[in-house]
């Protein structure tokens, strides 16, 4: 069956939410950020104002199917000007070809960044689509499931209700695992230090000796900065440090290895295409990997990821995983993957996490674990007329 039209539009997903927080917003010290060395700027200062692209790939009988990625702007062109003229007429099934050409296609502009956030779009909608075509879901393309369900850790990236708060309603919900992210970087010296060891303290006590405790310090922290806070979190027992350099700066993560062998240490959410985590893994830079499946090449790259991993004795976590069908799909088939990251802000504190479901069709997890759809594709339940309301 040949490719009829790919398409690709800006949406805006809001959450379905009615019940009201139990608890009121509270004034943050911010969110760590790689850019805290200009502290005129705040996080949400800097960043883009591009919004979440949809991607719909038909094929000649009027099946369709859906990918969602980031950076709506640049990507919608990268989409509908280069890969839809591209890939139509091409069999919609051939999944693991149409990935290598974007791939290759892309490479004069660079596979990796902003070229990836569209192959994966692309690729994840094609996987969707084969899924309805064979009236399967996508976790059995991929080997069928793995694992009877899928253990979930909640991500404390919505600061605005108070950390402890939070952490009390993910240990409410069910979660046998919380992280947290610093709120000071390479730039805040010792004080920073001292703050983020005295948030891992207090949340190591509210959570007690039985939860898994991790710390994400988003791109923002430097070597001398990370050997300094892994000796100071000691005490604390974190399952791992993550994110802690700059994404393209192997070599920072080459000496952390080396100055920090005892701590368990995980990245990858800003890596793309599979080279960075073959790298990583063949010199042992880390021990998780945490590819992204909506922005590392879809499920097609980070299947050959989660090889990569396997051959060399590491973990796989899909960054946000739990947030969306795609990741869930993978995490369900793949043995390399153990956990799935529920972030977003997981949900405010007593706010049911069906309230916070983006895409229609989600499943929600339950009691810190979570089992995929098994309807056709990912089981994503929306129409284009749905999709078209959502367009931006």
């Amino acid at each position: 069956m040949k490719i009829k039209d790919i398409r690709a539009v800006a949406v805006n997903l809001p959450p379905p939410q009615t019940t009201e927080p139990r608890v009121p917003k509270v004034p943050t010290e911010g969110f760590i950020s790689p850019m805290e060395r200009y502290p005129e700027f705040k996080k949400r200062d800097w960043g883009s104002s591009w919004t979440r692209t949809a991607c719909v790939v038909t094929a000649d009988d009027g099946s369709w199917g859906l990918g969602l990625t980031n950076h709506s702007g640049p990507v919608l062109s990268i989409i509908n000007d280069h890969f839809a003229p591209l890939l139509t007429g091409q069999n919609c099934m051939a999944t693991e070809k149409l990935w290598d050409m974007m791939r290759r296609a892309s490479s004069p502009y660079h596979t990796a960044g902003l070229a990836s956030y569209a192959i994966s779009a692309v690729d994840n909608a094609l996987w969707d689509l084969k899924g309805k075509i064979l009236q399967r879901p996508v976790y059995e393309l991929l080997g069928g499931p793995q694992k009877e369900r899928i253990f979930c850790y909640a991500s404390n990236t919505d600061l605005s209700y108070g950390t402890e708060h939070s952490i009390d309603w993910f240990l409410e919900l069910g979660f046998k695992a919380v992280k947290l992210f610093a709120r000071y970087g390479a730039e805040s010296g010792i004080e920073g230090i001292r703050k983020t060891e005295e948030l891992v303290a207090r949340t190591r006590e509210q959570i007690g000796d039985d939860v898994e405790l991790m710390l994400d310090g988003w791109m923002s922290l430097n070597v001398e900065y990370t050997v300094r806070l892994v000796e100071a979190l000691k005490p604390y027992r974190l399952k791992w440090l993550e994110d802690y350099v700059l994404p393209e700066d192997m070599d920072s993560y080459m000496k952390i290895r080396q100055r920090v062998p005892g701590q368990i240490l995980a990245t990858g959410e800003h890596w793309y295409t599979i080279h960075p985590f073959a790298l990583a893994a063949g010199q042992g830079l880390v021990d998780i990997l945490q590819p992204d499946v909506q922005w590392v090449g879809g499920v097609t790259a980070l299947v050959r990821i989660c090889h990569i991993a396997e051959a060399h004795g590491l973990t796989v976590i899909s960054h946000a995983g739990m947030n969306y069908p795609y990741g869930q799909h993978i995490s369900y088939a793949m043995p390399v993957i153990q956990w799935g990251e529920r972030s977003e802000g997981v949900a405010p504190p007593g706010v049911p996490l069906e309230e916070r479901v983006l895409l229609p069709g989600t499943p929600v997890i339950k009691d810190g674990y979570l089992i995929p759809s098994d309807a056709p594709g990912f089981g994503i339940e929306v129409t284009k007329e749905w999709l078209d309301s959502k367009a931006v």
